[in-house]
């Protein structure tokens, strides 16, 4: 499967440049974010695309809708890929709220408040990415398989830190290798 983390956020730019929390939730992408999208989404058309299961963030769906204009495929929606509760940026955005805002997603498994309240740390997140890959590795559709998630999950996921766009192909045992990283980082 290729796993996808989201393009630049808001909250990236400020916590990038300040190393503080700057209290943005559930930020959205930037000019930057969405560029660097629209040349993972190059990147990814000569895949075998099947099908992508994205995180409900507002970072996440955004990247997403571009991946979508070259991807046209059936999309599902998945909390447990979502990024680890430690930021501002963690909080997200009540399932109602996603549901008009998205209303060419699914939102209707999601719990209103589908992002935990406390902390998680690394332990968590990464039993979080297990599960993850437990349920998803059985797939038939694996390989054309596309995630669009987080630093943290993907962190969890197979240990690799990855810049904003950057697309981690991850094998069945759960090997993770850098495949693309847009120009504009």
């Amino acid at each position: 499967m290729y796993v996808v983390r989201h393009g630049q956020s808001e909250f990236n730019v400020i916590f990038g440049a300040t190393r503080q929390d700057p209290g943005i939730e559930d930020p959205a992408l930037t000019d930057l974010g969405a560029a660097q999208i629209g040349e993972t989404r190059a990147f990814l058309t000569d895949k075998p695309v099947t099908s992508m299961i994205v995180s409900p963030y507002t970072r996440t769906l955004q990247s997403a809708d571009i991946l979508r204009r070259a991807l046209p495929v059936v999309t599902e929606i998945e909390p447990l890929i979502r990024e680890h509760k430690h930021f501002s940026c963690d909080i997200g955005t009540h399932a109602s709220v996603l549901s008009k805002t998205w209303p060419h997603y699914d939102f209707s498994s999601l719990d209103e408040q589908w992002w935990p309240d406390d902390h998680e740390n690394d332990a968590m997140v990464a039993a979080r990415a297990r599960r993850f890959f437990e349920k998803t590795q059985p797939r038939a559709d694996w390989e054309g398989l596309v995630v669009v998630s987080h630093w943290g999950f993907i962190r969890g996921l197979c240990g690799l830190q990855v810049a904003n766009g950057t697309v981690v192909k991850v094998d069945r045992a759960g090997t993770g290798t850098v495949v693309h990283v847009p120009d504009p980082c």
